[in-house]
């Protein structure tokens, strides 16, 4: 199981929310390539970056935060964030991001997904945003009407390799990830699951790498010191 340590960027800031609520923000540093330069030195081999104002409106305001990340070598990047058009997609490729991950527009633009997916392959990743049994889009402000199970089985029948899945009432909260979900979906689909949303604790990590789920994204509980990177790193690996 791969771990990827997480930067959310907020005007050109490394930050965290409480639950996706942008009101419940915290910044955790200026300089968000000094965070990813320490988690490549901590071992970590890929890194999960989100752009909060790109969730927002669909634009690209941090790819300059995200070309340093990447400048510094040493370690891979996916991002996700208000990715809707070929256009963006494009964009983050060329800056080096080795892996683009469609949110809303997986669930609101289908034809845009299977172009993209032609083009890009393995390159493309879909999140898959729970909040109460059913997909969330526009940067978790709303709620769809396709529950998980539908959303995964029509990802995977697309040809999907990897679905990054976020349980939103776990999202910093530090209680611990849904295990159970991540179980549950494991057992039903053939597609690479990076879990997402209160990794909190060294047992979660275990846990997840015992479903042998593909990876596991740690954000708030690696700045507020409760996981230690290189040891989730090696745990993850052995």
């Amino acid at each position: 199981m791969i771990i990827l340590p997480a930067i959310d960027l907020y005007e050109g800031k490394a930050v965290r929310l409480y639950k996706g609520n942008y009101d419940e923000m915290t910044v955790y540093s200026e300089n968000p390539a000094e965070i990813a330069h320490d988690f490549a030195k901590k071992g970590a081999e890929y890194i999960h970056i989100v752009d909060l104002e790109g969730a927002k409106n669909g634009t690209t305001p941090n790819i300059e935060v995200v070309k340093q990340i990447i400048s510094l070598g040493g370690i891979k990047a996916e991002i996700g964030g208000g990715i809707r058009s070929m256009e963006v997609v494009k964009s983050y490729i060329e800056a080096g991001v080795d892996r683009v991950i469609l949110g809303t527009a997986a669930v609101e633009d289908k034809a845009f997904l299977k172009a993209a997916l032609e083009k890009y392959s393995e390159h493309i990743a879909v999140g898959a945003d729970i909040k109460d049994g059913f997909i969330a889009i526009k940067g978790w402000t709303q709620k769809s009407e396709i529950s998980c199970d539908e959303f995964f089985k029509e990802m995977e029948d697309l040809g999907v390799k990897t679905i990054i899945c976020t349980d939103i009432s776990k999202d910093g909260a530090m209680k611990g990830t849904n295990r159970e979900l991540y179980k549950e979906l494991s057992q039903k689909f053939n597609i690479n699951i990076i879990a997402s949303g209160g990794v909190s604790s060294m047992e979660d990590i275990i846990a997840l790498k015992e479903m042998k789920l593909y990876g596991a994204i740690i954000g708030k509980a690696y700045y507020t010191g409760a996981i230690d990177i290189r040891e989730a790193v090696e745990v993850a690996k052995c």
